[in-house]
């Protein structure tokens, strides 16, 4: 038997997974220990694996364009993932770090570091999609991502990441089936007024039509001092049949979800419509012409 092989044999079929939303603390640091706090909450109560929400140590600065907000970003891994794979170590608890990255000074992403359960660093996403629209003049700091989409083998399972605007293109989801993924993370900063009403239609609709569970993460509040944009949380998972795996999130209040995902139903699902066998990619071609 592979090493991969044995590996996914090991892994539970009940996964105990855990989300944050929380609000802007005023600085870094607090954030940080904020965050800190939540995973020892998620594991005392017996998670394995954890995802915070998008930039989760700083504002959502986005709502502006200044070049001062560019000293958020780090290296990843850096300072901050190594903290956390310490942590991640302690506490036995796959971990998905959100973050601003600086690959060399002017090369930025939107950025997650992926640890698993023994603090190993695994590799990280960056966001592929990147917005420049009112309330997210993302393209002022993020390049887009160029390491694909990539799924990482983790003590609870192959893990995904997409994150935030990613979620309203089709292709990245899809890849991240492809290669394997059975759990993916959509850490995300999204306004009400404006994609409320997608929230709860497209990572739903993506999870029936890749077959896979979605952890969804959005952040709550009102940070003035950079815009009114008003995050409104309602964080959940959601299961393979588009179901929610308990109550979605609250709207306005900080909140550490979790919820235990059963792995068995994807081969459930997959039996029964077959998605991957009757794709036609022969028939495709034209969709990645510009």
């Amino acid at each position: 038997m592979s090493a991969r092989r044995l590996r996914e044999v090991l892994v539970a079929e009940v996964v105990r997974a855990a989300l944050v939303q929380t609000s802007w603390t005023g600085d870094k640091e607090s954030m940080i220990k904020a965050h800190e706090e939540y995973a020892r909450q998620a594991a005392e109560a017996g998670a394995k694996v954890i995802c915070f929400q998008e930039l989760f140590y700083g504002p959502y600065f986005c709502q502006l364009q200044d070049p001062k907000f560019y000293e958020y970003a780090e290296s990843v891994p850096g300072p901050t993932t190594e903290r956390f794979q310490a942590l991640a170590k302690e506490l036995g608890l796959v971990m998905v770090l959100p973050m601003y990255e600086q690959e060399q000074p002017g090369v930025l992403y939107n950025t997650a570091a992926v640890i698993d359960a023994d603090g190993k660093y695994l590799g990280k996403y960056r966001k592929n999609h990147i917005p420049q629209v009112k309330g997210f003049w993302e393209k002022f700091y993020f390049r887009p991502g160029n390491l694909g989409y990539p799924v990482f083998d983790t003590a609870v399972g192959r893990i995904g990441v997409y994150i935030c605007y990613d979620r309203h293109f089709p292709e990245g989801w899809r890849a991240l089936g492809l290669a394997g993924a059975k759990i993916v993370f959509n850490p995300s900063a999204t306004s009400r007024g404006l994609s409320a009403y997608l929230w709860q239609l497209e990572q739903p609709a993506s999870a029936v039509a890749n077959e896979y569970f979605i952890g969804a993460i959005n952040r709550v509040g009102i940070e003035s001092e950079y815009g009114d944009n008003d995050f409104y949380g309602t964080s959940y998972f959601v299961d393979p049949e588009g179901k929610f795996v308990g109550e979605v999130g609250h709207d306005h209040d900080p909140e550490l979800i979790i919820r235990d995902l059963d792995l068995n139903l994807l081969d459930t699902v997959r039996d029964r419509w077959q998605f991957y066998r009757d794709r036609r990619p022969d028939a495709y071609g034209d969709l990645t012409k510009p």
